[in-house]
């Protein structure tokens, strides 16, 4: 069953910037628990409320977030995610816990038993920035594109990835069509701002 990317709120998981990781929603970004990471995402990552990964730098004191949509859907019922224990859930519970390995085992059997479900891909996707693996990271954006489009979550989070690898040019292109799909959001904003502060001061990020 495929679910879609709601833009309400919160990476991937648990997404400082915020890597739009576990909990993958991308709606607002809220400096701190709604903020995967993101490296673009954060918190249990609702984007639409649902899901929100958050994420916090050192270098800076900026929160952003890398957020894993919350994939509505019209019944909860025997959808990934709605039960505590099912793999969606353990790898949002792993990521908060920044339990990175963890939350990439249950991510990837989520994705491996619903690989059409957006938020699995995109948790997957702000895990593997977290080990920095970003060649896996960038396999699972580009699904999580195949099933939702380029939504202004996906894009926030795959921009927090770039930021993670230090491709700042690449991640700021990424953070402003991100901006342009969703101008109020304040997971992109924050991330952006970050951006700007550590390409300034040329430090990385993570």
């Amino acid at each position: 069953m495929v679910r879609v990317l709601l833009v309400t709120a919160a990476c991937l998981v648990g997404l400082a910037g915020c890597v739009t990781a576990p909990d993958l929603g991308l709606t607002p970004v809220s400096q701190t628990e709604a903020a995967p990471g993101t490296d673009a995402m954060a918190a249990d990552l609702p984007l639409t409320a649902e899901t929100q990964v958050e994420t916090t730098t050192a270098p800076t004191e900026v929160t952003t977030t890398t957020k894993v949509a919350s994939l509505g859907a019209t019944s909860t019922a025997g959808v990934l995610g709605t039960d505590p224990y099912d793999e969606l859930s353990l790898a949002k519970k792993q990521f908060r816990a920044a339990n990175y390995g963890l939350a990439e085992e249950h991510y990837r059997k989520a994705v491996e038993t619903h690989p059409n479900d957006a938020e699995a891909w995109v948790g997957l996707a702000a895990a593997y920035d977290r080990l920095k693996r970003f060649d896996l990271a960038d396999r699972a954006y580009k699904e999580a594109i195949r099933i939702v489009g380029p939504t202004a979550e996906v894009l926030n989070n795959q921009g927090y990835s770039y930021m993670l690898r230090g491709e700042y040019a690449r991640s700021r292109t990424t953070l402003r069509k991100a901006q342009t799909l969703d101008p109020q959001n304040v997971y992109i904003l924050n991330n952006i701002n970050l951006l700007e502060q550590v390409a300034r001061k040329g430090k990385g990020v993570g």
